[in-house]
């Protein structure tokens, strides 16, 4: 007699986020985060989660302006990369990071979230700070002129 096995499937969880790659010259815009209760007083680029029924560029729109004060139209915005990243902290949740260059922008950039941000600044690509949140850190650096795609966060 055999004996069926039904294995109960967990429907996958996912979170959205998108983070904005603002290059000039040789130059990275960061920001340094605080009072968020994620990877606090570390560099990082602007981002943000995607909202419930969001597209990804009409998400990166509204988070650049938001926290740097700038326009951007969704034809000046390539997804150069993706993330399929667990975040090992709580639960292990399941993201999906969108890495989005920013070909250009109207307006100054500003810090628009003094509360959540402590400082944005310009880093060239071969000064970046050692206190840098480690995955944004190595979508920083990868190349950004073709689609790449990598998994962080699931060795044990």
């Amino acid at each position: 007699m055999q004996t069926e096995t039904k294995t109960k499937t967990r429907a996958p969880i996912f979170y959205g986020a998108v983070h904005l790659l603002f290059f000039k010259d040789d130059e990275v815009l960061l920001l340094k985060r605080k009072n968020t209760g994620f990877e606090d007083g570390k560099w990082s680029v602007v981002a943000g989660r995607i909202d419930g029924n969001e597209e990804v560029k009409a998400a990166a729109i509204r988070e650049a302006k938001e926290e740097a004060g700038v326009d951007i139209v969704s034809d000046d915005l390539e997804v150069t990369g993706v993330f399929h990243r667990r975040n090992p902290k709580g639960a292990g949740s399941e993201w999906i990071d969108f890495y989005l260059s920013v070909r250009n922008w109207q307006g100054e950039i500003v810090n628009m979230e003094p509360h959540k941000c402590e400082e944005l600044r310009w880093f060239r690509m071969n000064e970046l700070p050692v206190d840098m949140i480690g995955y944004v850190r190595i979508a920083v650096q990868k190349k950004q002129d073709s689609l790449w795609f990598d998994s962080i966060g699931w060795d044990a």
